[in-house]
């Protein structure tokens, strides 16, 4: 049976607790309590095989302008599916939908969100997580995690990006009018002449 993913409902918070908090044991994310799972569940994303939810993600508004993917787990044995590249993009869908440009991660595992279209970035560049959250993990002076953001919004090219820019036609002068002025440029002029 194929993999279904689907808004979080009530009936969820208990196994995406034992997902998430699993996870926290291992000391591989950060453990999520009932409340405030119970609190944010509108934004909370699971993944389902045959009835039973095998993975789960959220979003976490940070700013205006930036959404956080936040509790990505996946159950053991059922990696390597592909579910969690599933969770992402939808999640990444549901924050352009609401109209974010920018959508973020705090991550062990970069090349996974890389492969997905993100890009590394400086930690303290999303420096709205980093002080709405960050500081309150234990791991903050020893954070392992690297940060990774993807542009939602079309971004204006920079001057280096459009230096880079191969130049444009000329549209004005077909080939077959401006072949013959090239023929002139490049006979060379008998100077007996």
């Amino acid at each position: 049976m194929p993999i279904t993913l689907r808004p979080a409902q009530d009936g969820d918070v208990e196994t995406i607790l034992e997902l998430v908090n699993q996870y926290a044991a291992e000391n591989l994310m950060l453990p999520r309590t009932e409340a405030s799972v119970r609190a944010s569940l509108a934004d909370w994303l699971v993944a389902a095989e045959n009835g039973a939810v095998i993975g789960c993600g959220s979003l976490v508004p940070l700013t205006e302008t930036l959404v956080e993917i936040r509790s990505l787990a996946i159950a053991q044995g059922q990696q390597g599916k592909g579910v969690g590249g599933q969770i992402v993009l939808t999640l990444v869908e549901m924050a352009r939908q609401r109209g974010y440009p920018q959508v973020c991660a705090l991550t062990l595992r970069e090349n996974f969100f890389t492969r997905l279209g993100f890009e590394l970035v400086d930690r303290w560049s999303i420096s709205p997580k980093v002080w709405q959250a960050c500081i309150y993990c234990p791991k903050f002076h020893r954070c392992d995690e690297v940060a990774v953001l993807m542009n939602l919004a079309p971004q204006p090219a920079t001057a280096e990006q459009e230096a880079q820019k191969p130049p444009a036609r000329n549209s004005l002068l077909r080939y077959g009018e401006w072949r013959p002025l090239l023929l002139a440029y490049q006979r060379k002029p008998n100077r007996e002449d």
